[in-house]
């Protein structure tokens, strides 16, 4: 038995971490670890404790931003939001805003790449595995630059197909925290895979439009105004909300409220808002043409505004090289 499962020494596991990189892992840049307290590059080192709360019990936050052309874009919302989460579930980050914000420049800046994605971690904390948040005397923060893939309209100019998800949508309370407790988000990406189309999306128990497993969504009416959801039963997006705003001189009017799948349907366009899809045309709903079944006019413009702002919005751009 020994023979199969020996115990290994801290020289063991080094050697055997230096010895096993998995291709994906390729894809990670830098991780700063509030427990090290500094920045490792080497993806294999790249290690999270099994005791932090974050990982046997999902007890924490996290938000996602994107470095686009060596500028984090809109990285202020994206803090501001990681505040509200972890403040909703009482959990105080190991470093004040302006030392979390140069964390995260410098995390970006070791892994040497112009683009890519951050995202930041806030958890409990190592302790125990108890569930009790006083297990763990000090929260615990991660933050890893990592590969992002392009915008969706980009390698997909035809428009995304979408699915109506079965998967109970999260109480208004869970809704509006960006836990690490992902599992219905990461039941709905199955459920859009396993279908062999590009997204899904969520409905309330009252038929209202919910969001998607890492997405926000709306439609473009007849008469060309952007509809959204309310903010009550769905995370507040960073991209759908910034988008809104382009969106002023594109439709008619913006409105927030219910969405039947009815709407849904028979709208001009449906839109998908993300950091990683940016905004997204939708073509196909369960099967169901969209428009005219291609990518509509709003969408395309709104998209195209979006673009320009990650690249020209000097007030929402933190340089990372300077």
């Amino acid at each position: 038995m020994n023979d199969l499962f020996p115990s290994l020494g801290k020289a063991d596991v080094a050697a055997r971490l230096d010895a096993s990189i998995a291709s994906h892992q390729q894809n990670y840049f830098a991780l700063f670890s509030s427990l090290l307290g500094g920045i490792v590059t080497d993806p294999r080192w790249m290690l999270v404790p099994v005791d932090d709360h974050l990982v046997h019990r999902g007890d924490g936050v996290f938000d996602t931003a994107k470095c686009v052309a060596g500028n984090l874009y809109n990285l202020e919302a994206h803090l501001d939001r990681l505040e509200t989460s972890a403040a909703r579930i009482a959990l105080q980050a190991p470093l004040d805003r302006p030392t979390l914000r140069a964390a995260v420049i410098a995390t970006v800046r070791a892994g040497g790449r112009r683009d890519c994605l951050v995202r930041i971690l806030l958890g409990r904390g190592p302790g125990s595995l108890g569930i009790s948040p006083r297990d763990a005397p000090r929260a615990s923060l991660y933050i890893i630059a990592y590969a992002g893939q392009p915008p969706f309209m980009t390698t997909h100019p035809g428009g995304a197909r979408i699915i109506t998800s079965r998967v109970p949508v999260k109480s208004d309370f869970f809704a509006t925290i960006k836990t690490v407790n992902y599992l219905p988000n990461a039941l709905m990406k199955l459920e859009a895979v396993q279908a062999g189309v590009d997204f899904a999306v969520a409905f309330d128990a009252e038929g209202h439009m919910a969001e998607g497993a890492t997405e926000n969504f709306g439609i473009v009416t007849a008469d060309r105004r952007l509809r959204l959801p309310g903010l009550a039963h769905i995370l507040a997006g960073t991209t759908m909300k910034r988008a809104a705003e382009l969106a002023v001189e594109i439709v008619r009017d913006i409105e927030r409220g219910a969405i039947t799948r009815t709407e849904a349907l028979t709208a001009s366009e449906v839109l998908i808002f993300g950091t990683t899809p940016d905004v997204t045309s939708v073509v196909a709903w369960d099967g169901h043409r969209i428009g005219a079944g291609q990518p509509g006019p709003v969408g395309q413009a709104l998209n195209a505004r979006l673009q320009r702002d990650m690249l020209e919005n000097h007030d929402l751009l933190t340089a990372v090289w300077k």
